[in-house]
């Protein structure tokens, strides 16, 4: 059937109706006042949702683009960095700020696993002349399903002195991501995932301590130099061409969140999560994480006794329920469920259920029928 395909993957997330629907509205003139209007608002409610009272600045970028502004604005050729890499977005941002020049010692752990705060911490103590401008880390890996504790590690880099880089692309909007009360000094996100939005914008939150640091940072940028948003944002418009129409959906999107609330937010996207956790188990799925380090945004699945693709590939085709693929080494081994944005309890449901039919269909024999959606409901009404 068209036209009904469910997106259970961490990006892009399904899109609300009013969010759509304000897309398709005819776009203004971006140096107009009315949408100058529109970027005041947009202003306000960005800095609600990163809990924050610094400048939110909105990019036309995917998430990737506001991560590498990020880091770029703040740091020199040669700086040193710690990043953490314990999937395909760590290894994402050690490359970039390799291909920057810049001295990069890895935080490492096994993919799937979360990366000691402590190993960062040994490090920042043993620098004692503070040569470490800057700590990157991914809060939710994306590849992988674990969230690594942010909250600690920013501690003891702000105990050192460094900058705390967050690439926040899939927690931002579905796990506590309080900027100011951490004291995290850049923060990258993309519209296409919490935000419930189509892919086009890219958001990076940005400290007082992290503007000290761009006056001297001589790495090159033109599009991306943040000081030219700034400036044009604290007079409600932007240095290029922005995607007026996204901006549009975006305000939707805000508003609609504001409604529902933070707590309520990232209760409903915690709920969703133990549901989808308990429901493998209950069909005897092993999970790719720990409960521990489980991201509220995606579930990570090892299955055994039947191929990872041929289960995406069955949901796909029978259900038009479309789950995503493992990374790199992983790809054929894990199949990863989204259930961040605008995902509801029913969502959760129809998924277990569609992956329930996938399981029977394929002749695996560890299932009994009904335990994954009985144990998702007990786990939503909890």
């Amino acid at each position: 059937m068209d036209s009904k395909l469910m997106l259970m993957i961490p990006g892009p997330t399904p899109v609300p109706e009013p969010v759509l629907l304000a897309m398709a509205k005819h776009p203004i003139g971006h140096r107009s006042k009315d949408f100058e209007g529109l970027l005041a608002e947009v202003r306000t409610q960005l800095k609600w949702l990163h809990q924050t009272e610094n400048e939110v600045l909105v990019l036309a970028s995917s998430g990737t683009g506001a991560m590498e502004a990020g880091m770029i604005n703040f740091l020199s050729a040669g700086d040193r960095v710690l990043v953490g890499n314990n999937g395909k977005f760590g290894e994402r941002w050690v490359k970039v700020c390799q291909a920057y020049g810049l001295q990069v010692e890895e935080v490492t752990a096994e993919w799937g696993k979360p990366i000691d705060p402590q190993a960062f911490q040994t490090l920042l103590e043993a620098d004692t002349a503070k040569t470490i401008k800057a700590v990157i880390l991914t809060h939710s890996e994306t590849s992988t399903g674990v969230l690594n504790d942010l909250q600690t590690i920013s501690g003891y880099t702000n105990a050192h002195g460094a900058l705390m880089m967050v690439d926040a692309v899939t927690s931002l909007g579905a796990s506590n991501v309080p900027m100011d009360a951490w004291g995290l000094d850049v923060v990258a996100s993309g519209s296409q995932k919490g935000y419930m939005m189509p892919p086009g914008l890219g958001f990076v939150a940005v400290s007082p301590k992290a503007w000290e640091a761009y006056k001297t940072a001589t790495l090159p940028k033109f599009y991306l130099d943040l000081g030219k948003y700034l400036k044009a944002q604290q007079k409600n418009s932007t240095p290029f061409t922005p995607p007026v129409n996204l901006f549009y959906g975006l305000k939707v999107a805000l508003d609609m969140m504001q409604k529902e609330g933070l707590e309520a937010i990232f209760a409903r996207h915690l709920r969703q999560r133990n549901a989808t956790r308990a429901a493998m188990r209950a069909m005897g799925l092993p999970l790719f994480a720990a409960d521990e380090a489980a991201s509220p945004a995606i579930t990570a699945v090892a299955p055994v006794g039947v191929e990872a693709e041929q289960i995406r590939a069955t949901m796909k085709k029978r259900f038009d329920i479309l789950l995503a693929g493992g990374q790199d080494h992983l790809k054929g081994k894990i199949f990863r469920v989204g259930h961040l944005g605008f995902v509801s309890d029913r969502d959760i449901l129809t998924a277990i259920s569609g992956l329930e039919a996938t399981l029977l269909d394929l002749g695996y024999d560890q299932l009994t029928p009904g335990a994954g959606v009985a144990a998702a409901a007990a786990a939503l009404i909890a």
